[in-house]
Parts: C-alpha cells; structure tokens; sequence
C-alpha cells in the first residue's frame, strides 16, 4: 500500500483558508499543514490547531512572495519588496544574490521560523511560498536557515506532473543534491491531478490549497473570482485511492 502525505499550504495566510485547514485536517482529507509566518491570520490559526490537536503536523510555509515582511532589511531590495510589501520578486530571480541580499534574506527566513518556535509549534518540515525554495538561486539560503533550525524535512520539487525528459533530469538533479546535503524528502510530489488515472508511488507528498467557496464548500484552490476562491472539492485521496495517509512527522 503506497504511503502518501497530503500537504495542506497557507495556514495562517487568512481567516477563510485557516479555517478550511483546520476543517481539512478533522475530516481527515489532509494530513499536514504548512503556516505562513507572516501570514495575517497566523495567531488565530495556531490556536485552531491547538484546539484540534494538530500542532504536530505543522511545518513551515516559506514566503519571499506575498504579505508583509517580518525584517526590515529585506525592505531595502526592490527585487524582494515594493513600499513595504512582498512584490513576487523572487519567483522570476535569475541571478545570484549579493551577499547583503543573502543575508537579508536569511534574516527573514530566520525571523519567520522563530516566529513560529516561539508559539511552541515543534516544526515538522518546510515547503515555500510559490515554490521559492526551488529557485536555484534562492535554495542555498533556505538549505543553511533550516539546517540551523533542525529542520530536516523538505518538499520536494513537482516531478509527478507530465514533463519533457530534460527537465525531468533537472527534477531528479535537485532532488539527488537535496538528500545529499543531509534533507529527508518523500520520493515523489505533486498535485492530486497529477494522479489521475494511474497509481499513486510510494512515498508521494501531494500538495492541496483547502479553502471555502463562495457557497462555503470546501474545496481545493485554484485561483479567485471576484473575491472567491474557485477549484475542485476537495478530494478524499486515501480513500478514493486506498493509500496509506501518513504524516511528514513519521518520515524517515
């Protein structure tokens, strides 16, 4: 029976989403979460998952890319942040950072993990905000913040979605430097579409975005539409599937 984690993104982003987390994780649809630090909504979320039992099934939702920062000196690169907000900069980064942008950026990273130690959260793993910590660019610093932290467990990047063979080479180069640096990872991530018609691996993290509808429906996110979030219900992998669910907390 393959082993799957089902990853639910952006607790604490908002009210709307924490909630539909919280939700995800009770019915049993998801079976781990990652808090954005910055997030809005971070206290109250931490607060639901005291209430429902799940502050060990949190890891760490890096963000470069939307909210506001934790840091002032981020504040001084427009490639990272405009008037005191994260600009999306650091999903089109294709140069290597200069080492006060390193460090800036290390800062931020480290203040957000704090942040979440500091609320007793006993982080499990990390993952990243529009997908930050596959940048080649950006990774290095990621790589030192979370070994300074002990954070050991990292997602992985998209390799079950159909690809062309080169790119696939390029999956399975970051994932190989990944695990020789010391990272434990799942064999295999994606997207529940990705599993569509075939079996899921073995040791497969799937990422989900729980969110309510505009009926108040609990769904998968895919985008918005005049102020909703629009996507698919959210879909009972293990047992539509028959996987076995298990937790970031039990990978070894």
């Amino acid at each position: 029976m393959a082993r799957v984690i089902i990853n639910g993104d952006d607790l604490g982003m908002n009210e709307r989403c924490s909630k539909a987390i919280a939700q995800a994780i009770e019915k049993g649809l998801i079976t781990d979460t990652t808090a954005m630090a910055n997030g809005e909504w971070l206290g109250e979320a931490l607060s639901l998952a005291r209430h429902y039992g799940f502050t060990d099934r949190i890891g760490v939702h890096l963000n470069l890319t939307e909210g506001k920062p934790l840091t002032e000196a981020i504040c001084r690169y427009p490639d990272f942040v405009t008037d005191g907000v994260f600009n999306k900069g650091a999903m089109k980064l294709n140069r290597e950072l200069t080492d006060d942008e390193y460090k800036a950026v290390y800062a931020e990273l480290n203040a957000q993990i704090n942040r979440l130690k500091v609320a007793d959260i006993p982080i499990t793993h990390a993952d990243s905000h529009h997908y930050i910590h596959n940048s080649l660019y950006l990774l290095p610093v990621v790589a030192q913040v979370c070994k300074a932290h002990g954070i050991r467990k990292i997602r992985l990047q998209r390799d079950l979605a159909p690809v062309s063979e080169a790119v696939k080479a390029e999956i399975s180069g970051y994932h190989h430097a990944l695990r020789l640096s010391g990272f434990i990872t799942t064999d295999h991530f994606g997207r529940p579409e990705d599993i569509h018609d075939r079996d899921i691996p073995d040791c497969t993290e799937l990422l989900v975005h729980p969110d309510f509808d505009r009926k108040g429906e609990l769904i998968d996110r895919r985008g918005m539409s005049d102020g909703y979030p629009i996507g698919d219900s959210l879909p009972d992998i293990g047992r539509l599937n028959g996987v076995e669910l298990i937790s970031y907390s039990v990978l070894k």
